[in-house]
């Protein structure tokens, strides 16, 4: 399974070490597996990335093979360049992949831990 794991707040320098273990003693034992990590300071930081709209374009990448961000964003009913601009930031935060052969969100899960 590919994952998405997404950490906010806590130790994020901790927790990363933590995950660079974690994966090496996975590699070790000769397990195959594709995740990202993803570290947010606060949950005002998540909350400025992963707003309604672009968690609703996530989940119309998810189901669907997206060929274009125009095609995207006539799907999805709307304006070409708000799309574009979701689709910049997700790719900046790692969540999508965006190519000449369209858009893709290669993780079958997104799983998030809130350290308070």
């Amino acid at each position: 399974m590919n994952e998405v794991k997404i950490t906010v707040g806590g130790e994020m320098e901790q927790e990363a070490s933590r995950q660079f273990i974690d994966a090496w003693h996975r590699a070790e034992r000769g397990e195959t597996f594709h995740e990202r990590h993803l570290a947010f300071e606060s949950w005002d930081t998540l909350a400025r990335v992963l707003t309604g709209k672009r968690m609703e374009l996530l989940s119309y990448v998810r189901r669907n093979n997206v060929t274009s961000v125009r095609a995207l964003a006539k799907a999805l009913r709307r304006d070409y360049s708000n799309v574009h601009a979701d689709v910049q930031a997700l790719a900046k935060a790692g969540l999508l992949d965006a190519t000449s052969k369209g858009v893709h969100a290669d993780y079958d899960a997104i799983e998030t831990r809130i350290a308070i």
